[in-house]
């Protein structure tokens, strides 16, 4: 009994495990591997939506380029920059979900009995 960490206190380990190192903590035991899985698709959620925010700020700043109201300079620097933010959050995104599927962690709802 005592050889056993709370779901608590693996919930909290999990939550600061780099992605880089995430997966290979779900190979612990069943719970670990359920704490990890749950870590992975919320992290994998807020990639996505903070992907989302970035392309909503540059279609923003377009407008803004547009009704002249920025130069043409900054427009391409700060363009440039959430390009390579998206590029990166993009990767990121798509490495979690390449070790999910690997792991047999991404489940269809439909699937299920």
């Amino acid at each position: 009994m005592l050889d056993r960490l709370p779901v608590e206190i693996v919930e909290r380990i999990v939550a600061k495990i780099p992605d880089t190192d995430l997966i290979a903590a779900s190979k612990v035991d069943r719970v670990w591997w359920q704490e990890v899985r749950r870590e992975a698709y919320k992290r994998w959620k807020n990639y996505a939506t903070t992907i989302g925010d970035v392309y909503c700020e540059i279609r923003a700043l377009g407008k803004h380029y547009i009704k002249r109201e920025i130069d043409w300079i900054t427009f391409e620097d700060v363009n440039d920059l959430y390009k390579r933010w998206i590029n990166r959050l993009t990767e990121d995104q798509l490495y979690i979900m390449e070790k999910m599927l690997r792991n047999g962690m991404v489940v269809d709802q439909r699937g299920k009995p």
